[in-house]
């Protein structure tokens, strides 16, 4: 389910607003032709020149329409990412051809180019896209530059202005839309976190030993992720939350059990090992959470295969649980729990360590290794902070 519910979501607005750019770029593309060349021939661009003149102008009426099969094949695929690219490339190579043939040698005066690359120039902000703002915008520009140095026409420099202008404005948009959508993902992001603090601050009501605990582990393994240098940056906000839930199925489990100071029965511990598919489950739906659902439901899978729920081993389980899987462990015998005290932080080390290949992935280990010390500082002073906290409460 790896960004299942978020790429679906950008998918159908990327479909929406490529269905947008298909009907803008049609009807205007069309409607200025036939106005322009047969319609109302007779104006101060077409002077002197036929309508058969243009013949590359059917080669591209007829590259336009076998671009429809191909946007069909891309839509229906699920990659409408790439049509306005296709569209975009194919027009303006066939116009620099078109513009080239018709005038390079000729005495005519340019006047060539449809009204549908100012359009696309314009409008190329609703696609909320820098990567291809710029294709559009530079390459507009480019169109014209190769045209005049071409064809030695300085009427090129008119279109390449106007351009040059209409790309300008279409930044200014294009930078207040992102800063739009950076606002309402901020918003939600914190909206989002907050909901997510909330419920742990539930959970840890039913086992006051267990304070902190979720926050610290999304810590850990925030630091230990980045430190594989495989997690993409858009990737770390969902794989924090998720961290911060991965204990959220503990809520089904009696109070007794979860602060029962001494060993567990066999029925006790089957019933905890139900709150990873329990979380799981809770959280399926969640835009922005269920894209790291795995890091909930396989946080105490084992290297060699011994973890629950599933059994599975090594590889099997994804990088990001394995992740949290150390990170779990290393506060869980950190942190005071009702059964025994917090073990220090070097006897905590040794453990981990000891458990290379077995209960953790041995590279994962490894990187443990060098990132401990900042585990370390944070562990420290966390601790610092909360004790500083007690007595200033207890003062007041």
């Amino acid at each position: 389910m790896q960004n299942q519910l978020r790429n679906s979501t950008l998918l159908n607005e990327e479909k929406r607003t490529t269905i947008w750019f298909l009907w803008l770029f049609y009807i205007i593309y069309f409607v200025y032709d036939i106005l322009y060349y047969y319609i109302i021939p007779q104006n101060p661009w077409s002077s002197g020149l036929s309508t058969p003149s243009y013949g590359l102008n059917y080669l591209m009426y007829i590259a336009i329409f076998i671009l429809l099969p191909i946007t069909y094949y891309y839509m229906k695929n699920q990659n409408p990412w790439i049509i306005k690219y296709i569209y975009f490339l194919t027009f303006t190579t066939m116009n620099i051809i078109n513009d080239i043939w018709i005038y390079w040698g000729s005495d005519l005066s340019y006047g060539s180019g449809n009204v549908i690359e100012i359009a696309i120039v314009l409008f190329s902000p609703i696609f909320v896209n820098k990567k291809f703002f710029y294709l559009v915008s530079i390459g507009t520009v480019i169109k014209f530059v190769v045209v005049g140095i071409v064809i030695q026409d300085s009427l090129v420099m008119l279109p390449l202005l106007m351009v040059i202008v209409l790309a300008l404005i279409s930044f200014l948009l294009l930078n207040r839309f992102l800063s739009y959508v950076s606002a309402v993902e901020n918003s939600y992001d914190k909206q989002l976190e907050g909901i997510v603090k909330g419920i742990i601050a539930t959970l840890e009501l039913k086992d006051p030993y267990t304070r902190g605990h979720s926050e610290r582990v999304a810590e850990y393994a925030i630091r230990l992720a980045k430190a594989t240098e495989e997690i993409k940056e858009d990737e770390i906000k969902s794989f924090y939350y998720a961290c911060l839930l991965h204990d959220i199925g503990k809520v089904h489990i009696p109070d007794y059990i979860l602060t029962k100071p001494g060993k567990l029965t066999a029925e006790e511990f089957d019933l905890i090992k139900t709150h990873p598919s329990v979380g799981a489950d809770a959280v399926q739906q969640v835009e922005g959470i269920a894209d790291n659902i795995n890091v909930i439901y396989h946080h105490h899978e084992r290297w060699d295969g011994k973890g629950y729920p599933d059994g599975l081993k090594g590889e099997e389980t994804h990088l990001l649980p394995r992740v949290t899987a150390i990170a779990d462990a290393f506060d869980a015998m950190t942190s005071s729990r009702s059964y025994r005290s917090a073990l220090p932080l070097e006897e905590a080390y040794n453990q981990i360590i000891s458990g290379r290949g077995t209960q953790f992935d041995p590279k994962l280990v490894d990187l443990f290794e060098q990132v401990f010390p900042s585990w370390a500082d944070y562990h420290n002073n966390y601790y610092n902070e909360d004790e500083g906290l007690e007595e200033t409460a207890t003062t007041n």
